[in-house]
């Protein structure tokens, strides 16, 4: 490389953003290349797509000692009834997919994410501020996550569903169908594993889910939309939106077209405002913890359970003449 071109390269880098040029390989005359840094850009993922906020907003993410991640998008109101919107539309082919093509959509995850599964540990260990031993362990159990409700996809209903005694010559049984739109307040603590603990058992009965993302640690988070997006999951299906918790989660939570809501992210003293918001349309709703997240072992056995499914499922009762 020529002296004028070095010049000209870190004069560009300089106008760019100021940052240090980063060395590439030597070239053949022994100098040693330059470059300017790639950053990724965070965007939303609404319906199969990573648009940009209609705000064209952004917020500071930083790291646990105070150090700057990244910008991410500062999600709006608008956002959010795009993201029902899409999962809305995306909902009657979902929920119309046999339970067996749904675990293998579900483990085709876990596939991709083990493939990335050095970019998400450094991501958890970053966002988290945990060691990267930890880190490790959180995203192999988010993986492990994504097999385990896989293996329930087809079994679920056995254990939810029942089939019941009558006096008379009919059968009855009671089969659990999906909600519908399932609006997820992703853990704040968790960055990764709380979110799929709590996002996986709403779409494997064939709920569709729009998330509100961790507001202090989403990179993980957007990270997984990537994986959605190269697996077999369709577009709709799983739709994340980041930005300022006080901006967004109401109009999640009082959205007229979301079915349920899952509040087990949110802050005890945010909880009441939250359900407030969702009783307009008798939305089926889960509360989070009295003690709230501090404590929850998202590592134990508790945060993983076929009933878990059943809190986003609706129970159709079905009588049919013995013999018809």
């Amino acid at each position: 490389m020529s002296p004028r071109t070095a010049t000209t390269r870190r004069t560009r880098a300089s106008v760019l953003d100021d940052r240090p040029m980063q060395p590439l390989a030597t070239s053949r005359n022994g100098a040693a290349s330059e470059r300017v840094e790639v950053r990724k850009t965070y965007k939303l993922y609404i319906g199969g797509a990573f648009p940009r906020t209609e705000s064209g907003r952004s917020y500071e993410v930083f790291d646990a000692r105070g150090r700057l991640l990244a910008n991410a998008s500062r999600g709006t109101r608008k956002d959010i009834r795009e993201a029902v919107r899409a999962a809305r539309k995306a909902l009657p082919g979902w929920a119309a997919k046999t339970a067996y093509n749904r675990s293998q959509i579900l483990y085709r995850i876990a596939e991709l994410m083990e493939g990335r599964r050095e970019q998400f540990v450094a991501e958890v260990a970053a966002a988290q501020g945990v060691s990267r031993r930890r880190a490790t362990r959180e995203v192999d159990a988010a993986i492990d996550r994504w097999v385990w409700y896989a293996g329930w996809a087809d079994k679920f209903s056995q254990v939810i569903g029942s089939v019941n005694p009558v006096n008379g010559p009919y059968f009855n049984f009671s089969v659990p169908e999906p909600t519908g739109v399932v609006g997820v307040i992703a853990p704040e603590e968790s960055s990764l594993l709380g979110l799929v603990s709590r996002l996986a058992p709403v779409i494997v009965s064939g709920n569709t889910a729009v998330v509100v993302a961790s507001e202090t640690r989403p990179l993980p988070v957007v990270t997984l939309t990537e994986v959605l997006a190269t697996s077999d999951v369709p577009g709709g299906v799983v739709n994340v939106v980041t930005g300022l918790r006080r901006e967004i989660v109401p109009a999640l939570a009082a959205h007229m077209d979301v079915n349920a809501l899952d509040a087990f992210g949110v802050a005890p003293s945010e909880a009441a405002a939250v359900e407030d918001a969702g009783v307009e349309n008798v939305k089926r709703l889960v509360r989070p913890p009295s003690g709230g997240l501090q404590r929850y072992d998202w590592l134990a056995d508790a945060a993983q359970s076929p009933y878990l499914i059943g809190q986003f499922v609706e129970t159709k009762t079905v009588w049919h003449p013995i013999g018809a």
